[in-house]
């Protein structure tokens, strides 16, 4: 187990040393800083004891709400293996618009598949959440030959409640977080980091939904040159909903 532990700790810091570096050598880089607006949907609806399906919708806008940026669609089957880990396989559609000042061509699709592991474990009233996902992404720029890549994203969550020791019902509670991604395959040429985003929310989980939560998410996202970066900072608001469909 310790020797896990230990492994899982180089993977995880050799990962975030791509990212930093990315992040960092941004000298000869063009920047461009955005305001968006995401509405987010996350559901996670037990149809068994240990199986459930992951339902997502996320609706982004830019120049806060008024024009589109992206449309996401994302579905999956959730196994728990025990209290503390889940794993899951799924489906995700984006649709992209062109926006801000390195807008693409044209509206353009994509199709992910994608696969997860997600441990979640209690420390005193620190909730922590540690989220692998790897996609498969398959995406039509041109409206043509469809451009592969792999991505893998880590992500890190702590939510604390501001009262009790655990979060529940009628409860709020302040939760952070950072996602890193990378790429990789043969069609990523000038760049594997693809983008950082970290997250701090106010949350209160309302008795009969799920958590909701109103929060700021910095993005910075490096384009596939390797030379524009956006900054973008943008409002989110989110449910999160565990109702049982059994």
């Amino acid at each position: 187990m310790i020797q896990q532990l230990s492994m899982y700790k180089k993977i995880i810091f050799i990962f975030l040393f791509v990212c930093i570096q990315g992040m960092t050598h941004a000298q000869t880089r063009l920047h461009a800083d955005h305001s968006n607006a995401w509405f987010m949907y996350f559901g996670t609806h037990s149809i068994s004891s240990q199986w459930s399906i992951h339902l997502e919708g996320q609706w982004r806008r830019t120049e806060w709400v008024r024009m589109p940026q992206q449309l996401l669609l994302r579905t999956a089957l959730n196994y728990q293996i025990n209290p503390s880990l889940r794993v899951s396989a799924g489906y995700c559609f984006v649709e992209t618009y062109p926006y801000g000042d390195f807008p693409v061509s044209s509206t353009f699709p994509e199709h992910r598949i994608w696969e997860q592991a997600q441990t979640q474990q209690k420390i005193g009233k620190l909730e922590w959440i540690n989220r692998y996902r790897l996609e498969q992404r398959f995406m039509y720029p041109n409206g043509g030959v469809p451009v592969y890549q792999n991505r893998f994203r880590y992500l890190t969550r702590i939510s604390v409640p501001f009262k009790g020791k655990e979060i529940k019902e009628g409860s709020w509670y302040f939760s952070g977080y950072n996602e890193s991604m990378v790429s990789f395959g043969k069609q990523v040429r000038l760049n594997i980091f693809d983008q950082n985003r970290t997250y701090l929310a106010l949350g209160h989980h309302v008795p009969g939904l799920g958590r909701l939560e109103l929060g700021y998410l910095y993005q910075i996202i490096l384009k596939s040159d390797g030379v524009r970066q956006e900054n973008n900072h943008t409002l989110q608001v989110g449910l999160m909903s565990n109702l049982r469909w059994r």
